[in-house]
């Protein structure tokens, strides 16, 4: 007689996620700069009989080739320099401390805290606090050469050498990488034409999201150089005015989409080209051949194909005509100051920084005051593993734990074979590439490749072979179960704080962009970059997302359960882009009482998000006169209501 036991050999789904590596493609050049660039310094400190100097100057090319992610090469400038200043001042920081037991506790919680306070800032600001903190641990924990200076100025040197390999290229460029950027975009948008009116809804929402991201990354380069350049440069006016001329594209797309009628192959056909055309820079264009459109939908779409052409044809834009639909750029001072002041009274910097700094506080007392074999590798795994803007801390103290025991199992081979000096110029050599090469793959990846990297250079500073292997572990597991802790269980994030409160405001933000999409006076412009920033919020808020699933269960599963509601919102601002479009190309226009219904529901359901636990369906009786334009968003602002978490 058997007995069947209902024991599931499954993994859970949230693990599933945390192991699955993510699909992107290899930097090679990134690649090639890494081998060198770490490489090469331990290679002249050998030649100089000064190992240590090698060691230290490649740990500093180790936090360039980390910050060195941009294809623009004034990007890159600023992503591999800027944290260079601040590397220098923390391990100038840590170095002053060093073995002064409560000082340097004092001096790295300190740091910890400004570190993860400007995090929240931006991708520079964000590298920049990493590189800060990365060196006043390493400053407070190894015994660095003297004088004072002698270590900044090699990891900085290090990182520089990064730097100048990534600009070798600069005089050689094939192109001008912001209008690459420009052209990218036109071509997701002709992806987007393409699934568009199809009943591949799927295909058609990963194709808008592509757009949105890639529309992110092109204003944000343009208008990041063109803040520099004060609207001087005919090129950036140019490409700025070329990106403009698809956001009428990009809002014909949801009516075509709701159409339910595939677009005349034709038309995506014709952005490919368009898409040519801003790659290469050409003033003239094949004949487009577009079919003659017939409904509101297919004027609307040909209305914007046509604008777009000859914005992409005009051989010169005048600058005074260029509307920046994300606002220009303020001075460089004016931006700093703004945002210095932002993150000082900002709940959500101090929150993340003084968890940051508990935490590196615990870790670094624990070094510091208690006579136990431990090392910095205790703080250095916690400034890794919650790093706030880095994502989901559970899922990153379990991806850090895994990624070290397989760094650990490369680094064992090495230190067991391979015997110390020359010997680790070829090593590094082959195992440096691996950190650009698998970071875009998943942290735990990046975590296998690092790990090793940096287990070599300390051998070469402490000659300790595969003594370090077993403590190094050890120390990382107690990193982990620190930032586990005192980071993560006992700072127990609100879900409305993390998530509930954001989608309630994107809620609370398509009412207004409902009433502004019709009212009688509303700006076009403002319409547009109040559309473009619930766009950009709602991705921030899918990202949000996409981290909590991650999560084990209680997070996990509320996080599935309250996905459904984020693609609804999505689709509620699709619906009302929709319908504006057709209102300007001979709909006839909603009634102020069918507005304020539309409105309302949605300021119900923002305040209901913002106090629910769990989502609780709502019966929504949204009416209106048949043929109106607003139906297909009444019916999603009513399929949105309607969503229940299940119990």
């Amino acid at each position: 007689m058997s007995r069947e036991f209902p024991l599931s050999l499954t993994p859970p789904d949230w693990l599933v996620r945390n192991l699955k590596p993510q699909q992107a493609p290899v930097n090679g050049a990134a690649v090639a700069r890494a081998a060198l660039a770490m490489a090469l310094p331990l290679a002249l400190g050998l030649a100089a009989g000064r190992p240590a100097y090698g060691a230290l100057a490649s740990m500093g090319a180790l936090s360039g080739v980390i910050g060195d992610t941009a294809d623009a090469y004034r990007m890159r400038v600023l992503n591999i320099a800027v944290p260079q200043f601040f590397g220098a001042v923390g391990v100038t920081l840590g170095t002053l401390v060093y073995g002064h037991g409560w000082y340097a506790v004092a001096a790295v919680t300190g740091v910890a805290l400004v570190s993860g306070m400007i995090s929240t800032i931006g991708a520079v600001a964000s590298v920049s606090g990493l590189v800060l903190l990365l060196n006043c641990v390493v400053g407070a924990g190894l015994p660095l050469p003297s004088p004072w200076w002698l270590a900044p100025a090699l990891l900085t040197g290090g990182g520089l050498l990064v730097l100048a390999f990534g600009l070798l290229a600069w005089p050689l460029r094939a192109g001008v990488p912001e209008r690459a950027a420009v052209a990218a975009t036109y071509r997701t948008v002709a992806i987007l034409l393409a699934t568009a009116g199809t009943d591949r809804t799927e295909e058609y929402e990963a194709a808008r999201r592509t757009v949105t991201h890639s529309l992110n990354q092109s204003y944000d380069l343009i208008l990041a150089r063109r803040a520099r350049h004060h609207g001087r440069s005919p090129d950036l006016t140019r490409l700025l005015a070329q990106l403009n001329a698809i956001t009428p594209v990009i809002e014909a797309a949801p009516a075509a989409h709701l159409a339910a009628r595939p677009l005349p192959p034709e038309i995506p056909e014709a952005f490919r080209h368009l898409a040519d055309a801003v790659a290469t820079g050409a003033s003239t264009l094949p004949p487009l051949h577009l079919p003659v459109p017939t409904t509101e939908t297919a004027r609307a779409v040909d209305h914007a194909l046509r604008h777009t052409a000859e914005v992409v044809t005009a051989p010169d834009v005048d600058p005074r005509g260029i509307d920046d639909r994300l606002g220009r750029p303020a001075a460089l001072g004016i931006r700093t100051a703004r945002a210095a002041r932002n993150v000082v009274l900002s709940a959500n910097s101090w929150r993340y920084g003084v968890r940051l700094a508990v935490c590196i506080g615990i870790a670094q007392a624990l070094v510091s005051l208690i006579p136990v074999p431990r090392s910095y590798w205790v703080a250095l795994t916690i400034t890794f593993v919650l790093k706030p803007d880095f994502g989901s801390v559970f899922s990153r103290a379990l991806l850090r734990a895994l990624g070290t025991v397989a760094g650990l199992l490369i680094a064992a081979v090495v230190l067991a074979e391979v015997p110390l000096g020359w010997w680790d110029v070829p090593v590094l050599f082959l195992l440096a590439p691996l950190i650009p090469a698998l970071t875009p793959r998943g942290y735990g990846y990046q975590t296998a490749a690092i790990t090793p990297v940096i287990l070599i250079l300390s051998d070469v500073l402490n000659h300790q072979g595969t003594a370090l292997l077993v403590p190094r572990l050890a120390d990382s597991l107690l990193g982990c179960a620190i930032a586990l802790t005192a980071g993560y269980l006992l700072w127990p994030e609100s879900w409305h704080t993390r998530v509930g409160d954001r989608l309630a405001d994107a809620v609370a933000d398509t009412a207004a962009y409902v009433e502004a999409a019709f009212g009688p006076h509303a700006d076009p412009s403002a319409r547009a970059r109040m559309r473009r920033r619930l766009y950009r919020d709602l991705s921030v808020i899918r990202t949000e997302f996409q981290r909590a699933l991650t999560e084990p269960p209680p997070t996990g599963r509320r996080a599935a359960a309250w996905w459904p509601l984020v693609v609804a919102v999505e689709r509620i601002v699709d619906a009302t882009t929709a319908a504006r479009v057709r209102v300007r190309h001979g709909a006839a226009a909603p009634s102020t009482a069918e507005i304020t219904q539309v409105t309302l529901q949605l300021r119900e359901l923002a305040e209901g998000v913002r106090n629910a636990e769990t989502l609780i369906a709502v019966r929504t009786d949204l009416t209106g006169p048949a043929g109106s334009v607003l139906e297909p968003l009444r019916q999603e602002v009513a399929a949105a209501r309607s969503i229940t978490s299940p119990r």
